[in-house]
């Protein structure tokens, strides 16, 4: 089951669907459960309002396997560009100026779209819902990857679990890899990055540039997180229809 509400981002004067999936019997449980946090969440429950048309198809894949977890999706903003301007936490660098093949200004919300999920949006979900408090997992597609990894790195204790299916890190590839080098992630019990082949379709130089990024970014990860895992996909596409296929093997190590 799915719950919609509407809730107010102060920083950015404006309020935001918010999404939260249940597990099946929570009102006859009593039990509480760990929360996975998302983003683009129009994209992660079902098809029916995705971008594009196609989600991550998470909603079925959780009632078919019976995980007990609570799935918090914030919904992404609508004008694409807004859209990164709030999950990068600082303006494009050199690398992504180089992936992109042309200058960009975008970026630099990012701190304070993970101040609202750290500061209001979990004191209320944490309220609402019986949720296991220290239990907080984050997780993400294209941009929500570098979001989900960079809030473990920028708010040390508060997410255990976190996962990144395709993470456009290398929007903001210096500063993240700065960051992660300087960060105490021994509270992260669990990380999962994966990368497809084929992220940028026939541009061989960019699929390659982007593979590493994404494995430069997993090395320091795991240097500091024992238990991680970093999946390449063969032939790959940054698609919804190809990071949908991958949400078993995400949840699954995740969650598992």
């Amino acid at each position: 089951m799915v719950e919609k509400f509407l809730m107010e981002m102060k920083e950015f004067q404006q309020e935001r669907m918010i999404r939260v999936y249940v597990p099946k019997g929570y009102e006859q449980s009593g039990e509480r459960y760990p929360v996975l946090y998302m983003h683009d969440g129009q994209n992660v429950f079902d098809d029916g309002e995705a971008f594009g048309g196609v989600s991550l198809g998470l909603e079925a894949h959780l009632d078919e396997t019976d995980r007990n977890v609570i799935v918090v999706a914030i919904d992404r903003h609508a004008d694409e560009e807004e859209r990164k301007h709030e999950y990068c936490p600082w303006v494009t660098g050199e690398y992504g100026v180089k992936i992109l093949g042309q200058p960009s200004t975008v970026g630099g919300k990012g701190e304070a779209y993970a101040d609202f999920v750290v500061k209001e949006l979990k004191p209320f979900i944490d309220s609402k819902y019986r949720t296991l408090e220290q239990e907080t997992y984050m997780a993400g597609a294209s941009l929500g990857g570098l979001m989900a990894v960079y809030a473990a790195a920028r708010y040390p204790g508060v997410f255990k679990r976190i996962a990144g299916i395709s993470s456009g890190f290398y929007r903001n590839q210096e500063e993240i890899e700065r960051l992660l080098k300087v960060s105490d992630l021994s509270h992260v019990e669990r990380c999962y990055l994966d990368c497809g082949t084929n992220e940028a379709g026939e541009e061989e130089e960019v699929n390659e540039e982007v593979l590493a990024s994404i494995r430069s970014v997993y090395d320091i990860v795991q240097s500091k997180v024992g238990d991680s895992k970093f999946v390449v996909m063969v032939n790959g596409r940054h698609r919804y229809v190809d990071f949908r296929e991958r949400v078993p093997g995400m949840v699954g190590y995740l969650l598992g």
